[in-house]
């Protein structure tokens, strides 16, 4: 366990749980739905709003009522991790995609064109990704969609003028690619629980707890770099991938020594319920800024009211939808279980490739209902540009580009879930969303 005031160096290569994190205010919860809401109190006042986003008052188009495709076929590459070294294996983003493309096929295609998909996997080294581009390149791709793909071969695409459009940015060069990312990865999310602790908490001060791991240290940089943006004092505590009961408490302790305004927790899975219990033990009531991670029902099942005080950033509140209902009918298949047991906790990662093809479809619809000719290059253009966007599910606004410094990302905006009480995980109280696009702006960690 150590302490540090300095910034971690970024490592290129992430375990599972380490790309989760990164990816911990994964926008694919605004589609699929978050915790219930529910009574109880807070242990912080709310003050305005920070920014709620707008939301899109068009009815989302009915797939099943649309007839089967009769536009020329479209072949799109795919490219994804899996099978990698260290745990980087993400099979069911490439899954989640197949099953929507193969119901897509059925009901409208994209833009009235049927889709044939090609699929590449790669590995997490730079000559698996290589590999790949060259491969779809030469099977003709009009668009490539990216999963998570750690080293992908902007130069190859730029070369053939294939477009790329990605879930989420991960490593540096990704956010300034001649690219389009739905989501924004780990610096827009972290600057967004930054700007939570300023516009919320009024924090002047923050204690932050993390792994030291390559993923960690990458996120909690990002974190770091907007906190300074925003003026914003704070210590960073290290703590091992596994501690123990007063390990954490360990943690808890240093990291509130200088009495800060609010905790960033950026752990994980077990890590999630150690650093739950050993606040309440220690009888902290600073609250504590988590990813949406530790909001799954089985944390909040082992730790119970140990949650009160805590704040999960990408995690909005639970709808009964058209959008979430179709999710359950195409993903339960897949998945292997019955339409009730499809959450989003169950889905992972693999609902960052769902939804990511939905909102193209979404996208691609309104694109052809403007008269506009769907092609890969169309599509790519459409979204670069287009006004009154949103990702599927119709609440989180879409505008790439918005952030000048970060041309590639299209979304800026989280949704913010609070425990609380009696098991219950909900909206924060007075509080639609947070960008932390501002403190993006001058930013020292700019890729």
């Amino acid at each position: 366990m150590t302490r540090s005031m300095s910034l971690g160096t970024p490592g290129s290569r992430r375990r599972s749980r380490a790309l989760a994190a990164i990816v911990a205010g994964g926008l694919f919860f605004v589609a699929c739905g978050g915790g219930d809401d529910g009574g109880g109190s807070t242990e912080t006042a709310a003050p305005e709003v920070t920014e709620a986003p707008a939301t899109s008052d068009a009815p989302a188009p009915d797939a099943t009522e649309l007839p089967a495709p009769t536009g020329t076929e479209m072949v799109i590459g795919m490219v994804n991790t899996e099978g990698g070294a260290g745990g980087l294996d993400f099979p069911d983003i490439r899954r989640f995609v197949e099953a929507s493309i193969e119901y897509t096929n059925e009901h409208g295609g994209l833009g009235n064109r049927p889709v044939k998909l090609e699929t590449c996997v790669v590995k997490g080294s730079p000559e698996t990704s290589q590999a790949c581009a060259q491969e779809l390149v030469g099977k003709g791709v009009e668009l490539i969609i990216l999963g998570l793909d750690l080293f992908p071969d902007y130069k190859t695409y730029d070369a053939a003028k294939i477009p790329v459009i990605g879930v989420l940015p991960i490593l540096a060069p990704d956010y300034t690619a001649n690219a389009l990312f739905l989501t924004g990865g780990n610096a827009t999310s972290q600057a967004a629980s930054a700007a939570m602790a300023k516009d919320y908490f009024k924090a002047t001060s923050v204690g932050i707890i993390h792994a030291d791991n390559a993923g960690a240290n990458s996120t909690a940089a990002s974190l770091q770099g907007a906190l300074d943006v925003a003026g914003i004092k704070y210590v960073t505590v290290k703590g091992g991938d596994n501690e123990t009961d007063a390990g954490f408490q360990g943690l808890m302790r240093q990291a509130t020594e200088g009495n800060p305004d609010v905790i960033v927790s950026l752990y994980s899975d077990a890590g999630c319920i150690g650093t739950m219990r050993a606040r309440a033990s220690l009888g902290i009531t600073t609250p504590v800024i988590t990813t949406n991670i530790c909001a799954d029902k089985d944390v909040i099942d082992v730790v119970g009211d140990d949650a009160t005080g805590w704040y999960f950033a990408g995690l909005p509140e639970e709808k009964d939808t058209p959008q979430r209902a179709l999710l359950k009918k195409l993903l339960a298949p897949v998945m292997g279980v019955s339409e009730d047991e499809v959450t989003v906790a169950a889905l992972g990662l693999g609902g960052l490739g769902y939804t990511m093809w939905n909102s193209l479809i979404d996208y691609g619809n309104k694109m052809v209902e403007e008269g506009i000719e769907m092609t890969g290059q169309s599509l790519f253009d459409y979204l670069k540009t287009a006004d009154g966007l949103f990702l599927f599910g119709g609440e989180t606004p879409i505008k790439c580009g918005s952030n000048a410094k970060y041309p590639a990302v299209c979304s800026f905006v989280f949704p913010f879930a609070m425990y609380k009480g009696d098991g219950v995980v909900g909206p924060v109280d007075d509080l639609e969303a947070v960008t932390g696009s501002a403190l993006l702006d001058s930013s020292p960690y700019l890729p």
